[in-house]
């Protein structure tokens, strides 16, 4: 960094974060020497398979899970593809005459609405996608009312990468539960008992929720990637229950328990274990850490409502939040505008827009939890400002200190 160059200000921990040292270090460490092919059965082959199979037992361990529960992947859109695409088709090749219903919401990440939408489309599946309350939690009568008899699976995200909100997982398991026990006949049972299968996308929740027993949480499949746990790009995780049986999306070498062919990243998968260990040991002081910044951050924001003659609204339930999501609506001015502007300043966050037509980066989030285009054409977009481990209360200050100024800045082209 230049001397002249200002101290940025990251608050896109949402978006990816930095690697932690220690996982750093642990990459570092078998960068060089643990290069061979973890499937030959020579001595540096299986060295390298020994620092796999530690990997896959840590975190299993830290979930409570069988270590053969844990898969390898490329990323968290490849787990959430795996677990959607595979249980519908190994459904299908046990039941070709029928149609598998999904259930999922109008505010999954896109790695889970686009695979529901592929499903969709190919006539593989019929797709259910439950509403939201404005608070951006799951309507539960709606989603349990959506339970039919060929529902296979359900998807609900344990928390949202948008707006922050925390979705009730045990709750959603409990219905599920129920579902099943009242669809099995006394005496026959079959391997459809098993269904509707529960999967939620946990990228954002690893880091401050619950998750150190999965089988408290009630889900069948879960997704994970390590860019969020401040690991390295490049690797997930999707943790498949035994009894659950999945149809891999290509064919190779069968590695992965022959659901993710390839080579494996010894690297990447020390990696993601290292992170996940450290994220686990300081999740409960970090989460309470950023909660207070976090509704300190909330507090000013809508005080600056009063003052900067702009309305500003929180989006997503104050309560049930991630610890480092604050996710706001300023009317009446460019989201992306204010992302450039304060990038000008050197505060990196992200936006998405609402209600332009042909728009890509339209909230789908937002439009589902308000009925914004029915605003009169009143714009509105959203801010998501994302906490994390180098975040201070003074970076909070700053951000609300530059962003009056660009208010201020443009109040008379409102």
């Amino acid at each position: 960094m230049g001397i002249l160059e200002k101290k940025k200000i990251y608050l896109d921990y949402a978006g990816a974060t930095p690697i932690d040292k220690n996982v750093a270090e642990k990459m570092a460490f078998y960068e060089q020497d643990y290069f061979a092919n973890p499937s030959a059965i020579y001595k540096d082959g299986v060295k390298v398979r020994s620092v796999i199979e530690e990997a896959r037992n840590t975190i299993a361990k830290l979930i409570n899970a069988h270590s053969d529960e844990i898969i390898f992947t490329s990323s968290g859109t490849e787990s959430d593809a795996l677990a959607i695409l595979g249980v519908v088709r190994e459904w299908k090749i046990k039941n070709k005459e029928k149609i598998p219903h999904i259930v999922t919401t109008r505010i999954e990440h896109p790695a889970v609405l686009e695979n529901c939408r592929l499903l969709e489309k190919t006539g593989e599946a019929e797709v259910t996608y439950v509403g939201v309350s404005n608070n951006g939690i799951i309507n539960l009568k709606e989603f349990e009312e959506s339970l039919k008899e060929n529902t296979i699976l359900v998807s609900v995200m344990y928390a949202n990468n948008e707006i922050g909100t925390i979705q009730p997982i045990e709750e959603i398991a409990k219905i599920i539960r129920h579902f099943r026990k009242n669809r099995i006949k006394q005496e026959v049972h079959s391997p459809e008992d098993l269904y509707p299968l529960f999967h939620t996308d946990a990228c954002q929740a690893m880091n401050y929720l619950y998750t150190e027993n999965i089988e408290k949480l009630g889900v069948n499949l879960l997704s994970f990637n390590s860019s969020k746990i401040y690991g390295p790009k490049g690797i997930g995780v999707l943790y498949k229950k035994r009894n659950v049986d999945l149809y891999p999306l290509y064919k190779g070498g069968g590695q992965e328990f022959g659901l993710h062919s390839g080579t494996e990243s010894v690297v990447l998968i020390a990696g993601i274990a290292e992170a996940f260990s450290v994220t686990n040991k300081i999740k409960q002081k970090e989460s309470d850490r950023l909660t207070k910044i976090r509704d300190y951050g909330i507090e000013k924001l809508i005080s600056l409502a009063q003052t900067s003659g702009y309305k500003i609204i929180l989006n997503g339930d104050k309560e049930k939040r991630l610890p480092n999501n604050i996710n706001i609506s300023i009317f009446s001015i460019s989201s992306e505008l204010l992302v450039i502007e304060l990038d000008a300043k050197g505060i990196e966050l992200s936006a998405k827009s609402a209600c332009k037509s042909g728009d890509n980066n339209d909230s789908y989030v937002i439009n589902a939890i308000r009925k914004i285009c029915k605003r009169n054409g009143q714009e509105e977009g959203s801010l998501r400002i994302s906490l994390g481990r180098d975040t201070k209360k003074s970076d909070i200050d700053k951000f609300i200190s530059v962003l009056t100024k660009i208010l201020n800045k443009y109040n008379k082209w409102k």
